[in-house]
């Protein structure tokens, strides 16, 4: 990951695709399994298909991470394989449990034979897809190989040298990012869903979380991010069930807020026209800091953090102790090779989109609002999009604008969020009133109401800030300012009405009081 260590270089080969030269790409820490799925693609074979690789002289060539390169003068080929010599194949199938059983015997070191079983279940469960046996079979062999699990973690003992295991969080949660081949169903996506996709109006609430993961795969591949840091396809799965799995399960700050602001990105990027003026490692820039922005978010913001003396707030010296943990939780995601997208580009350019990834977590710490809004009006009317510290400004306004945009959407989507982030306000007030700490009035259950919650925060927040944008993008007024002031005036109308009904009690109330002393 942005390293100069020839372990981290990407490896080439070239293939012969029906007289065509094709070059190859991947990663020394794919898996054989995942360097197959990439031939495949590259030789316009379908998925699963069982394959072999031969060299000009019709010699085999292993499919792994350590085959031989070659040039474009001498040229590998692949070569799809018959029925017939798959069933030659069945026996080899059969005794790869006792195979590795065999192997677990004998004298190894218990990382390499955790590496090596976990490889050969991948293998085992593409063959059980590819191969079609039957589902006592597929059972027998996954508890065959779930037993092998458990017995080698027992005899490992402790995880102390697992190097796929980090403490990220403060109160000891341990996180364990996928190693094997991402699972989750592939769903295709309807034309009627890839345009709502672009469009703030998308409803966030009707989509199970692997359907989320197929829309957040979608617009990687659709802005050309994929192809532009020539990223593994599985690496992309794995990094975003990592980035899925990373999140927790807070009424707010969780994996549907992160795909909100996500999904709010893309459509920004698409109603502004961002690909015209902005690079395409702007773009994946944006869309990877607003996957990432609230990752292992504990539910208790800032305050609370540094109030509590809590060990991020220790850790951070009380300068935005949650944005500067999100992003160490980000890195060392991407630290991992089975995770890391950025796999493949120049570790120069790995350090630039790494800062610039940082830079735009970090402003979306609310604490800084008034310091980037100001700095972005002043260079907002003489915009020059070839200025980098103008371009800079403007994506940590939009990554605000995306992280705080609930309000931009329908109300029947937007006020269902008001719910949630009023549930972990109360979760916290209650929280701080247990253990003594100071108690922001907006976040307290017998202080606070929907619409005083909300008129606030649009008025002087939102809107300026939306207003501020759409003097350089001015295609956002209908879409996203308009809403915003229709959002304003219904919680203005709603505090009028509970206005009402507090007057008219206190009203009865006098009456009552008044009749008792007549």
């Amino acid at each position: 990951m942005g390293s100069s260590s020839s372990s981290y270089a990407p490896k080439t080969i070239y293939l012969d695709v029906d007289g065509k030269v094709q070059k190859v790409v991947f990663s020394r820490h794919c898996s054989p399994c995942d360097i197959k799925e990439l031939l495949c693609s590259s030789s316009n074979i379908p998925r699963n298909t069982a394959i072999m690789m031969v060299d000009p002289e019709g010699a085999l060539v292993s499919i792994d991470p350590t085959m031989p390169t070659n040039s474009p003068n001498s040229l590998y080929k692949v070569v799809p394989l018959s029925t017939g010599q798959l069933g030659e194949k069945e026996d080899m199938f059969q005794n790869v449990l006792s195979q590795v059983a065999d192997q677990f015997s004998r004298a190894f070191r218990i990382n390499e034979l955790k590496t090596e079983v976990t490889n050969r279940l991948a293998m085992l469960e593409k063959r059980v897809e590819l191969e079609g046996l039957k589902v006592v079979e597929i059972e027998k062999c996954k508890n065959d190989l779930k037993k092998l699990r458990d017995e080698m973690t027992s005899r490992g003992g402790g995880r102390v040298n697992c190097p796929c295991k980090y403490n990220f969080s403060d109160d000891g949660k341990k996180v364990t990012p996928r190693r094997d081949v991402p699972n989750y169903p592939k769903y295709t996506l309807s034309q009627e869903t890839v345009e709502a996709l672009k469009k703030p109006t998308f409803d966030v609430w009707h989509w199970e979380h692997n359907e989320m993961l197929s829309c957040l795969e979608y617009m990687y591949h659709d802005l050309g991010l994929v192809k532009e840091f020539n990223m593994n396809p599985i690496t992309l799965k794995r990094w975003l069930l990592a980035i899925q799995e990373n999140y927790r399960n807070n009424p707010f700050h969780n994996f549907r807020h992160c795909f909100c602001v996500s999904q709010m990105m893309y459509g920004m990027i698409h109603l502004c026209n961002l690909q015209e003026k902005m690079t395409l490692t702007d773009m994946g820039i944006l869309m990877t800091a607003a996957v990432c922005h609230d990752l292992d978010h504990p539910g208790y913001n800032n305050t609370y953090q540094i109030n509590a003396r809590t060990e991020l707030a220790v850790r951070y010296n009380d300068i935005s102790p949650l944005e500067n943990h999100h992003c160490a939780v980000a890195f060392q995601i991407l630290s991992l090779p089975e995770c890391n997208i950025f796999a493949n580009v120049d570790p120069e350019a790995f350090k630039q989109i790494r800062q610039a990834i940082i830079t735009l977590i970090l402003a979306t710490d609310m604490a800084r609002h008034g310091e980037i809004l100001d700095s972005f009006k002043q260079k907002v009317d003489n915009f020059d999009f070839t200025n980098e510290e103008h371009v800079t400004c403007l994506k940590m306004v939009l990554i605000k604008c995306c992280d705080i945009s609930n309000e931009v959407r329908p109300t029947e989507v937007a006020e269902p969020w008001v719910d949630c982030l009023l549930e972990e306000y109360f979760m916290q007030s209650d929280r701080e009133k247990s253990e003594g700490l100071p108690v922001a009035p907006f976040m307290d259950r017998d202080k606070v109401t929907k619409p005083t919650a909300q008129i606030g925060f649009i008025k002087f927040v939102l809107i300026p800030m939306f207003e501020t944008v759409m003097k350089l993008f001015p295609q956002i007024e209908e879409i996203m300012v308009q809403p915003l002031r229709d959002s304003r005036d219904h919680y203005e109308e709603l505090k009028q009405i509970d206005d009402a009904m507090t007057e008219g009690s206190f009203v009865i109330k006098f009456r009552k009081d008044f009749d008792k002393h007549e």
